[in-house]
């Protein structure tokens, strides 16, 4: 019967699986229409939408043969391979943040700064973004349906809502894109992808937690880690500082060869 009582639950589940893959997409085609290579937006849809489809055909495979019960191992693998691309992007965009360097870029390549490979990893990220919370998604709706007695009309009202908040929120993030300079978009974009992919380290690492691989000591882990949304374990904070150290360190690496040519042509700027 029909009494309301599912539309908070499946407004929930929508909105709170789909919210972290929306913000990923919708910062990906922010960026592309800041930086005006838009006609290239199309394989971060094609990756999102094949998502879905993915994740219907792997809650079915979960359903039909594990009993519903995801594959921690599967799941940890996604999320380490989205971390993965979410960190190459994120440095792709942080050393191209310069707006004359990007123009130029534009210009010597007439619009198509963005090779084949930077194109499909926008696909790929688009793609695991959405399929590492599809599936489970699908799950949670499917027990929550057969545990309020079918798939009524409050449950379908509850992923409606939450299906119309999360376009909002989508169509609110590309209108702002389009009122900030350039480098802030680069900037910001680089910076919700890193901290994106560490966050899905340290997920990934929970995983292999739960499944007694890796050992967890959070004695001493601040509150405020695991109230972000953060593993809160030393293990995942361990893991976390090593990429940013990583992280840290290509980055000076590569500003080192930038400088290297200006210091042979001009030596006086080593003096």
């Amino acid at each position: 019967m029909d009494n309301g009582s599912t539309f908070i639950p499946a407004f929930t589940i929508l909105f709170r699986e789909g919210l972290e893959a929306l913000l990923v997409i919708a910062a990906l085609a922010a960026f592309m229409r800041r930086a005006d290579t838009a006609h290239r937006i199309a394989p971060i849809y094609i990756g999102a939408g094949a998502a879905v489809m993915a994740s219907l055909g792997m809650a079915w495979v979960f359903e039909t043969y594990y009993d519903g019960n995801h594959n921690d191992l599967i799941e940890a693998g996604v999320m380490l391979l989205a971390a993965a691309l979410m960190f190459y992007m994120s440095g792709w965009l942080f050393l191209r943040q310069d707006p004359k360097a990007w123009q130029a870029d534009l210009n010597r390549l007439a619009g198509q700064a963005l090779g084949a490979g930077t194109v499909l990893s926008l696909a790929g990220i688009a793609f695991l973004a959405v399929f590492r919370e599809g599936a489970e998604t699908v799950l949670f709706l499917h027990a929550l349906a057969r545990t309020a007695g079918g798939w009524d009309g409050s449950l379908f009202a509850g992923l409606g809502a939450a299906a119309l908040a999360l376009v909002v929120l989508f169509v609110a993030m590309q209108w702002l894109a389009l009122k900030l300079p350039l480098r802030p978009i680069f900037v910001l974009t680089s910076a919700f992808l890193f901290l994106m992919g560490l966050k899905l380290v340290g997920a990934a690492i929970q995983e292999f937690q739960e499944q007694a691989l890796v050992s967890v000591h959070d004695d001493g882990v601040p509150s405020l880690v695991s109230d972000l949304g953060f593993n809160g374990s030393w293990e995942a904070l361990g893991a976390q500082g090593a990429v940013v150290l990583l992280a840290v360190a290509g980055l000076l690496f590569v500003r080192s060869r930038k400088t290297e040519p200006a210091n042979r042509i001009n030596p006086a700027v080593s003096r």
